[in-house]
């Protein structure tokens, strides 16, 4: 019998099959799998085991010292974890128009002055990339670029270059002569994205592989795409604003609890020094329904409002509506402050919205949540001065939140002058001379509640 010359791959995670099938039985995706040509492959046993690496001890192998490069965008450098490690791989992800582009051409440009950068493009033509950096104020030395769709020609300039930085735009536009398909599918762009890891290991170069996203927001191409890079960034923002912010699901060399703010302008990317006041309103007096807490990403403390609107609904069914928080929190937390604050809008329509379009999900904000909703529907604004963060359990009670000196730190910094915050939080951090619970914080009085009755007493009688 005839061996079969095709496999079938799904486009989404990479399962192969001998036959067609609607449905990826690996993924669930329907219409996802792809006819490819099998590629024949020669076991060469001489040479994997002339080649074969001999086993070493751990107290012999010898680290050699190789300092991280910084970038010059402190943003990115602290998503990293403190800027780029020589020989690493790192794919950037995002949105089409997002600015990965723009943030890659950056980077370049201010990683020229340590040596020489290339940057290779699939997608646009040298006279396109002038342009960009042209619109960017870029014109440096030392920064090479070249048009090119073929992993084995970006592969030889690596090589008689020498460059310290290789940008890849992007990964699904590669095509590599050791398989047979079109650019962007599966094989394609796992074979290339292998073949440039192995060309940074080989050559020491720090390489940024740019990768498209799927219409429901995760990177396109092979799930082993991810596997193969040590760093996974995600750039993110809103459509209609001009903030961006980027985070890292993965590091080999660092947090990925860490997020970096930037700003789209007409110059660039440019890092926002203080991102607090973008998640603030802009009016100096607040409505019913605001809150403002505080939340943790990473080591660094952001100040976030939170807007609760209650309002009569014609409907039988009231709508639950958030932005920026999960949803099936918000309706957890809509019943517990109805069953244990003794205040319902179980029967009204709730809109519930962060203001500066970050997504936060710490459980430390359920009291700005809860307070949000409450102060809506009693018509009764907080003070403009307070903040106030805790977890709520289903019980009521308000739980301690991590670090909670750093939050009213930073609270106190931005004028606020008032904190609700957890019992527990306030013992944890009471006796400071001149300041109510806060160890080295002047200019802020913290005040500890036990249980949602607590706070919302509190707002009752400010």
């Amino acid at each position: 019998m005839r061996k079969r010359e095709s496999i079938f791959v799904c486009q989404s995670c990479g399962y192969e099959a001998s036959r067609w099938m609607g449905r990826c039985p690996s993924c669930g995706e329907w219409n996802t799998l792809v006819e490819e040509r099998a590629v024949k492959r020669g076991r060469k046993w001489s040479v994997e085991v002339s080649q074969a690496a001999k086993p070493t001890l751990l107290n012999e192998v010898q680290l050699e010292e190789r300092p991280r490069l910084p970038t010059s965008h402190p943003e990115f450098d602290r998503v990293l974890g403190g800027g780029l490690v020589p020989g690493s791989v790192i794919l950037l992800g995002g949105d089409p128009g997002i600015g990965k582009s723009t943030l890659a051409l950056q980077l370049a440009s201010r990683l020229a002055s340590a040596g020489p950068i290339l940057y290779g493009s699939g997608e646009e033509s040298l006279a396109q990339l002038k342009l960009r950096a042209q619109r960017l104020g870029i014109d440096v030395d030392n920064l090479y670029l070249l048009a090119e769709t073929e992993t084995e020609a970006i592969e030889t300039r690596v090589k008689e270059l020498g460059p310290i930085f290789l940008v890849v735009d992007s990964i699904q536009a590669m095509t590599t002569a050791a398989l047979a398909g079109a650019a962007g599918s599966v094989g394609q762009v796992r074979e290339s994205a292998a073949r440039f890891q192995r060309l940074a290991k080989s050559e020491g170069v720090t390489t940024l592989i740019i990768g498209h996203v799927t219409k429901f927001g995760t990177l396109a191409g092979p799930r082993t795409l991810e596997h193969i890079v040590d760093t996974v960034l995600y750039f993110e923002g809103e459509r209609f604003r001009q903030y961006r912010i980027l985070r890292a699901v993965k590091n080999r060399f660092g947090s990925t609890n860490e997020i970096g703010l930037f700003e789209m302008t007409s110059r660039g990317l440019v890092d926002i020094e203080n991102p607090s006041f973008i998640f603030l309103s802009d009016q100096t007096e607040r409505a019913p329904g605001s809150a403002v807490t505080v939340v943790m990403e990473g080591t660094r403390p952001l100040l976030v409002e939170v807007q609760g609107l209650t309002a009569p609904t014609p409907f039988p069914s009231p709508q639950r509506v958030t932005t920026g928080f999960p949803h099936h929190r918000f309706a957890m937390l809509l019943a517990v402050l109805a069953r244990r604050g003794g205040i319902s809008a179980l029967s009204l329509d709730t809109y519930l919205n962060v203001v500066g379009g970050i997504s936060i999900e710490e459980p430390s904000c359920d009291l700005a949540v809860l307070l949000a909703v409450a102060s809506s529907l009693k018509d009764r604004k907080l003070p403009d001065d307070l903040v106030c963060f805790g977890e709520v359990g289903l019980g009521g009670e308000v739980r301690a939140a991590a670090q909670a000196g750093l939050r009213l730190r930073e609270a106190a910094r931005l004028g606020f002058s008032k904190a609700l915050i957890p019992k527990r939080n306030l013992g944890e951090v009471k006796g400071v001379t001149g300041v109510t619970g806060v160890t080295g914080v002047t200019g802020i009085e913290a005040i500890g509640v036990r249980s949602i009755r607590e706070a919302l007493e509190y707002l009752r009688n400010p």
